[in-house]
């Protein structure tokens, strides 16, 4: 009896998310602003805060992967065309991670800082979704990173199942990080410094520029892949 789930598909669409989300998202040099913005809250309320923020980061990331790219085609955009798009995002996006880091870093800590940190619950649930995790966290880049990401989904059958499984596992893994990397936010300023951060998360933009580029060329082999077999035939 044939598997209901190719494990060789989940575990590629595993890596190919983890490694693109994580480069757009970069948990641990976000938190490090992270510990900047939150310096007047205490140690509960960041708790708290990074808790909030894993959970509506992983909300976001799903429901790009997994609806983003049907209520494109819902509106007449083409898979081809939405990878060749989708694909171009990605590659300008880590384009900018890896040649000015510094810029993004600054847009992200001016994000952060819209609203001033609070002490009531009812303020923390708010700020930790606006502007803690949209657009600080998981921002128009994410979203559209794993709206691309999503487009690239094999046909039905086993590969597909087993792309949305390694592609949802991928999400929650990041969520998962954004969490803990959060939540100890200070222990990671001590650890890796703003040098190891920047340095990591050029790492990871450079496999995010090569992802976009993998993407745009799958949507431009879609589109040319038919016209050069009608033309043979």
């Amino acid at each position: 009896m044939p598997s209901l789930i190719a494990p060789e598909a989940a575990l590629q669409s595993f890596v190919l998310a983890f490694s693109a989300l994580f480069s757009i998202v970069n948990p641990v040099g976000s938190s490090l602003i992270f510990a900047q913005v939150t310096a007047a809250n205490s140690h509960g309320e960041r708790l708290e805060l990074a808790r909030r923020i894993g959970f509506y980061a992983a909300l976001i990331m799903l429901a790009a992967l997994w609806a983003g790219a049907p209520i494109l085609n819902f509106f007449g955009v083409s898979l081809a065309a939405l990878r060749i798009a989708g694909g171009l995002v990605v590659a300008a996006s880590a384009w900018t991670l890896l040649t000015a880091p510094e810029a993004r870093e600054a847009r992200k800590q001016a994000e952060a800082t819209r609203e001033p940190a609070g002490t009531a619950d009812g303020n923390l649930a708010e700020i930790a979704f606006f502007p803690l995790t949209l657009p600080f966290t998981t921002g128009p880049g994410t979203i559209a990173v794993a709206i691309a990401l999503g487009s690239n989904r094999p046909a039905p059958g086993p590969d597909r199942i087993g792309f949305y499984v390694g592609m949802s596992l991928a999400a929650l893994a990041i969520a998962v990080l954004v969490r803990f990397t959060y939540g100890s936010a200070d222990r990671v300023v001590t650890w890796i410094g703003p040098v190891g951060a920047r340095v990591l998360g050029r790492l990871f933009a450079f496999l995010l520029l090569c992802v976009g580029t993998q993407i745009t060329v799958n949507g431009i082999t879609d589109v040319l892949g038919p016209l050069l077999a009608q033309a043979r035939a």
